[in-house]
């Protein structure tokens, strides 16, 4: 009868300890939650920026669709909805008035202020400036 000749534990070429391989285990996970983190973060970027997207492109059809041509442009506010997006746009003086009494100029500058709110909550608020006829005497 043989018998089976077992490999020495001291040798170096005998294998990983079971510490060696709960410490490599460690750094698998520590690894794999550090690439979560990473990925959920990158994940709230993109939200964000698809959001600001939307929101922009809103205003923009706001703007194109919302404010009148300039011959019917007068001070007051505007409201409304557009793709389930509440606007509202608040047309007023520019600066302190931004009309000086005696000029002869036919048009005077308007802040024209935009709102747009997404069903999310998500708000974005933009300024213009538009020239309106000056009315008349």
């Amino acid at each position: 009868m043989s018998r089976a000749v077992l490999p020495r534990t001291d040798d170096p070429q005998a294998g990983f300890t079971l510490i060696e391989v709960l410490i490599a285990l460690a750094v698998v996970g520590v690894c794999i939650v550090a690439i979560g983190s990473v990925m959920s973060t990158n994940l709230r970027g993109v939200r964000s920026l698809e959001q600001h997207v939307e929101l922009m492109q809103a205003a923009r059809n706001v703007m194109a669709t919302g404010i009148p041509p300039r011959a019917e442009l007068a001070p007051g506010v505007l409201s409304g909805e557009l793709n389930g997006r509440r606007w509202q746009i608040d047309i007023g003086p520019l600066g302190g008035a931004g009309v000086v009494p005696d000029a002869d100029v036919a048009w005077i500058p308007q802040l024209v202020k935009i709102h747009v709110q997404t069903p999310s909550g998500g708000a974005l608020d933009l300024q213009t400036v538009r020239l309106m006829h000056r009315p008349g005497p």
